[in-house]
Order: structure tokens, then C-alpha cells, then sequence
């Protein structure tokens, strides 16, 4: 028996979940093969960035994953680093994506993988054009110039079925199927550094953190561990947490002493009630190309790293969202094959950085502080160092700002690059996320956004207005329009006219409409 559906996608993590819900609001017939039927408990993937918050609210879901949060409402999501152990006179807890919340529509949050991947099931389930197999595996893909088919076991009843589609999204994890079936290579860095997670309960270790601010992350950081952290994550209040820390490359799970190395780090002896313990190997892995035909991959089927700085979740929820809409602009007729393929040509150089200058760069950086500066050697030397390390690790934040400016479907600059570096700035700039400002209504910029691209006009001239939405009425090209004064703020825009593509990336901007419209929108959809 064969089904035809217009997007197949094989992985219902978050990342899968998250693109059929994305399409499925816009009226895509989509199948999402998976084969969990019931949620890992391990607390990975817990922290979300505001971007990431963006997408939510846009699925009208902001409101249900803050409820699923297992952390106290207003607890603060940032990071704590002590040298040596907890116990130490030196630490710091910088700011952290509080930072930059004012360039985002949406506060930050933090719950573990398996209470957001809750909320997305039932949204998903919701949506009429989504059709969901979980405990099912895909046993082989094939592709063909005018569609995609998989063949899948129901892993239950042993059935066999055959799914049929335009496209087809392979979001399902670092060991990929369906990268290797349609022969995506990866380039890998294996750092041969064993690493610990356990998974428990303590409360003597929360009684002994009251003596810091409120965090929710706390790093440790020793000149023998060559940069490499280890640190504590509270899962749930007051006493659930997560360890991970680097171990002996020949340790044995059936022997290791978790027990021992928590105290050590911890610096104090405190009882811990054990949940899971298991080991992990630290590499990246990154593949060559995110497409192959009619074929996708995301998250991390595309890209997978340690989880260092919470960037892995938020980076797959990106790629999803820069693909969905691009695949529907496809499947609905106004947006042509060079729109698909910059999907690639934007993403894969932001995770590239990510991976070498927000995460192996990071660790490096450690390493060699770490072996320079020591109190043991020269104290006055350390604290003036270790001070000066406080502002080197906030700053990171404000670093991070993936944008598309070489992208082939954007106005960018000239030498613009694809990148993870950046600038945050309300300055509306091609390439760069849409910063949110109040609009006359009381809305925000962002809320005003519509689903298809949007053309915010602040006292721009009736006849530009009407040069783009003549433009894209002749492409059929989905335009809302909001107009508003070139006042009260919006001025910090530094353009009238301000072209936004679904994703909220911006991709021209101007005083006046150019002579023709129309070409500005093909160039922005790939035709």
C-alpha cells in the first residue's frame, strides 16, 4: 500500500516535530516517521535561546512549553564558573543571553528535551495535514527526478509500508539513515575525550550552592582537564540535576566512580540518588552538503557537537525554519530551486563557526588560560586574569549572531558572509534577523509579521508601497503590508522600507521602491 503526501520526514524528535508543525500550519500535507512511542527521560537539549522562543510563539505555542518548564518560573537560566571545585573562592557568573534579549521578540527558557518534545507531539497531533508513525523504522529511500518514496516497518506488527512524496527531510539524529542513504559525507573531529553524564538527585549539593546567585548551570574548570569542563545542570527544583565531565579514555561503566568525581568537582562529600549513568564521546561532525536531490537533512542528521553553550536544539530548530518555508514556497509555485538550495548555502557555514569558534575554540582558549595562569604559580597574576576571563565568557553571547549576508536570495553587503559572528543591532540590515520594535498599535514588529513575507513601510510613499504589492501579486508571492511612522523608535530601522522573508531574516531594505519592484522579489524567491 502507498501514500502520497507532499513533505516526508523521517525523525520525530524535536527537530522533525518542529518542521511538521511548521509546514502543517501552512496547509502541508506532511508524515513523520519515528521510531520512539514513548520519551527518553534524559535531560539534554534544555536550554532555549530567544530565537528559538520566536519560533514557538509564532506556532502559537510560546505560552504551552513555558507551563512544561520543570524549573520554577523567573529562575534565572545562566552559568556559574568556579576554578578548582564549587567550593572555591574564585567564580564568576557573568550575564548571559540577557545580553541580547532586546534584538529578540521573546525571554529565553530552559526545560529539558523530553518535556518540549511533549508539547510538540500535541500540536502535532492537532494539525489535520500531519499524519504521525511512530514506532516505525525506515528501512530504505529512494528519489527520483519528480519525487521521494521510503519504505517503513511498523516495529509492532512487522508491516511493511511505502510512503510517497515532493520532498523528503531526513531529521533523524547524528547517525542518520537517510544521510547515509543518499550518501551525504561528514567531516568529523573526534577531540578522544571521554565524557561522563549522570543523572540524579542531591540536596545536599543544592543546600551548599545557596552560596552563590541563583544559576542554572555551574562549570568547573582545572588545569588538568586540558579545558575540557566539568559541570552541573539543575534539572528540576530542588534537587535534580545533570553531571557531565570528562573521564579516562579506558574507564569501565560497570566500575567507574561517579560518585567520587561529582564530590571531587562538587568539593565536598554529598550523597547522590542516581537516575542514569553513561559515558559519551566529545566530536563534531558536520555533513558536507544538506541536500541531495530531493532529499534534506537537519539538525543533527546535518550537524552534531558537544553540548557546550546550548547551541545543538536551537540550531536544528533553526535549520527547520529556514527550510519550511523555502519548501513551501516551492511546493505552492512561488519560489524556484535556487531558494531550496541556499537553505545549504545559509546554514551549514553558521554551524561550521559555531562548531569551531563558539565551541573547539572555546575549549582551546580554556586550555591555554588554564595552563598559564595558575595561584599556585603567581595569585596576583591569576585574579587579575581570572577576573578578566568574567568579560571574555559574557561577551560570547553578543558574538553570536548567525546571518545570511552572502546568501545567492538576499540583498546582503558586498563581502558579506555566511556566518555564526556578528553584531546585534535594531539596525535593520539585509542578511540579519528583524530586531522587534513598538509599533503605533501596540504590537511589535514581530507579532505584525505575516506568514509569507511582509513589507513594513514607516512613512514610505504611497507609490512604493504599491510598486511591491503589484510585484508580488503578478509572482503570487504571499505580502502583507504594515504601515506605521518613521518615528517613536522605528527610526533606528534606518530604512522606510523594510522587505522580511517568513523567517524574519531581512533581505533588502530602502527608502523608495526601485524602478522595478517585481525584480526585488524574484531575486528573493529564487526565480
Amino acid at each position: 500500500m502507498s501514500k502520497s503526501h507532499q513533505v516526508i520526514i523521517v525523525g520525530g524528535g524535536p527537530v522533525g516535530l518542529g518542521l511538521a508543525i511548521n509546514l502543517g500550519l501552512r496547509g502541508i500535507s506532511c508524515a513523520v516517521i519515528e521510531p520512539r512511542t514513548s520519551l527518553n527521560k534524559i535531560p539534554k537539549g534544555q536550554n532555549l535561546t530567544q530565537r528559538t522562543l520566536e519560533h514557538f510563539a509564532s506556532w502559537g505555542l510560546d505560552s504551552e512549553l513555558r507551563a512544561a518548564r520543570l524549573m520554577p518560573a523567573g529562575h534565572p537560566i545562566g552559568e556559574l564558573t568556579a576554578y578548582g571545585n564549587l567550593m572555591s573562592d574564585y567564580w564568576h557568573a557573568p550575564a548571559g543571553r540577557e545580553l541580547v534579549r532586546r534584538f529578540y521578540a521573546q525571554d529565553n527558557e530552559r526545560l529539558p528535551q523530553y518535556q518540549m518534545e511533549e508539547v510538540l507531539r500535541r500540536k502535532v497531533a492537532s494539525i489535520e495535514s500531519v499524519e504521525t508513525f511512530y514506532g516505525s523504522t525506515v528501512l530504505a529511500v529512494d528519489q527520483t527526478d519528480s519525487g521521494v518514496s521510503i519504505k517503513f516497518r511498523n516495529d509492532d506488527s512487522g508491516e511493511t509500508q511505502t510512503l510517497e512524496g515532493d520532498y523528503l527531510v531526513g531529521c533523524d539524529g547524528s547517525q542518520s539513515m537517510v544521510r547515509s542513504q543518499v550518501g551525504i559525507e561528514r567531516s568529523t573531529q573526534d577531540y578522544e575525550q571521554l565524557m561522563l553524564l549522570a543523572v540524579f538527585h542531591s540536596s545536599e549539593l543544592n543546600e551548599r550552592l545557596k552560596r552563590f546567585p541563583e544559576r542554572s548551570t555551574y562549570r568547573v574548570l582545572r588545569p588538568d582537564l586540558k579545558g575540557y569542563w566539568q559541570f552541573f545542570g539543575r534539572v528540576d527544583m530542588p534537587d535534580g540535576w545533570f553531571f557531565h565531565a570528562p573521564i579516562p579514555q579506558d574507564a569501565d561503566p560497570e566500575t567507574f566512580d561517579a560518585l567520587g568525581l561529582i564530590q571531587e568537582a562538587a568539593g565536598f562529600p554529598c550523597a547522590c540518588d542516581f537516575e542514569y549513568v553513561g559515558f559519551w564521546k566529545m566530536r563534531v561532525a558536520i555533513a558536507d552538503n544538506y541536500r541531495v536531490g530531493r532529499v534534506f537533512i537537519a539538525g543533527d542528521a546535518a550537524h552534531s557537537h558537544p553540548p557546550y553553550g546550548g547551541f545543538g536544539l536551537n540550531n536544528g530548530l533553526e535549520d527547520i525554519v529556514n527550510l519550511g518555508w523555502k519548501l513551501v514556497a516551492n511546493l505552492e509555485g512561488w519560489g524556484g530551486d535556487l531558494l531550496l538550495q541556499s537553505y545549504g548555502q545559509e546554514r551549514h557555514p553558521v554551524f561550521k563557526d559555531t562548531a569551531d569558534d563558539f565551541i573547539t575554540a572555546r575549549i582551546q582558549r580554556d586550555a591555554v588560560f588554564l595552563d598559564r595562569f595558575r595561584p599556585e604559580h603567581d595569585l596576583a597574576e591569576f585574579e587579575q586574569a581570572w577576573k578578566s576571563l568574567e568579560s571574555d565568557i559574557g561577551s560570547r553571547f553578543q558574538q553570536y549572531e548567525p546571518n545570511y549576508e552572502a546568501s545567492p536570495v538576499i540583498f546582503g553587503p558586498p563581502g558579506g558572509v555566511n556566518t555564526a559572528h556578528g553584531k546585534h543591532q535594531i539596525k535593520a540590515r539585509p542578511g540579519h534577523h528583524l530586531a522587534p520594535l513598538p509599533l503605533s498599535s501596540g504590537k511589535n514588529t514581530f507579532q505584525a509579521l505575516g506568514k509569507g513575507f511582509t513589507l513594513l513601510a514607516l512613512d514610505a510613499s504611497p507609490e512604493s508601497v504599491l510598486a511591491f504589492e503589484e510585484a508580488a501579486k503578478s509572482l503570487g508571492i504571499p505580502l502583507s503590508v504594515v504601515q506605521d511612522s518613521f518615528t517613536d523608535g522605528r527610526e533606528q530601522y534606518e530604512a522606510r522600507l523594510i522587505l522580511v522573508r517568513p523567517d524574519q531574516y531581512v533581505v533588502w531594505c530602502g527608502d523608495e521602491a526601485p524602478a522595478q519592484a517585481s525584480e526585488i522579489l524574484r531575486h528573493v524567491v529564487g526565480l
